[in-house]
């Protein structure tokens, strides 16, 4: 099976968050998208992040309707931050039969170089990069990268900006799929 690997901390997840999974599912020969959800990147600060079960939880509702998308939580039981590479190695030891590539933006794709292992995931994994407003995507002075660019819609919209508007007591309701909207609503993990 060819399965997409979407890496993210989704503090919350999104509605730009579903449409690329959706995008990059139908038109680069794809069988599964897996959200992975990362209990702490080594590029953010672990104190703004909702536990991770929460996150995992808002994952599991956004795509309940979708069985071509499913959650991750693989790098819950491996070491922190969480490593790309790492998660890898222990996704093909698990997961043998199935072919992984990886999905991520314009921006992650311009550091890619600054990655621990970073020749290591260019050459055994392809990559899949989508666009992000204002970062334009150009091949990272990274050897044997397998690059492909997935031209979908352009969403500026962040999970930083939907904290920061339920903080200050604001509706994100189109932001997020609707039974996220409904338990952000009725919870206080961001307020």
């Amino acid at each position: 099976m060819q399965v997409g690997l979407f890496f993210g901390s989704f503090n919350p997840i999104h509605v730009g968050h579903l449409i690329i999974a959706n995008h990059i599912l139908e038109n680069q020969a794809l069988d599964e998208v897996w959200f992975v959800i990362s209990p702490h990147s080594p590029f953010k600060k672990k104190d703004t992040l909702a536990p991770d079960y929460d996150r995992l939880h808002l994952v599991n509702i956004a795509i309940e309707d979708n069985p071509k998308l499913r959650s991750s939580t693989i790098e819950f039981n491996l070491p922190k931050p969480s490593y790309t590479s790492d998660t890898l190695i222990f996704l093909r030891e698990k997961y043998p039969q199935h072919q992984f590539k990886l999905i991520m933006g314009a921006d992650n794709v311009q550091t890619l170089h600054k990655w621990k292992n970073a020749e290591f995931l260019c050459r055994e994994y392809p990559i899949i990069a989508y666009a992000r407003p204002g970062t334009e995507i150009k091949k990272p002075d990274v050897p044997s990268i397998d690059l492909t660019v997935s031209t979908g819609p352009l969403l500026d919209i962040s999970a930083s900006f939907i904290r920061r508007q339920i903080k200050e007591g604001r509706s994100v309701r189109y932001l997020v799929s609707e039974p996220v909207f409904e338990y952000l609503e009725n919870n206080t993990i961001y307020k």
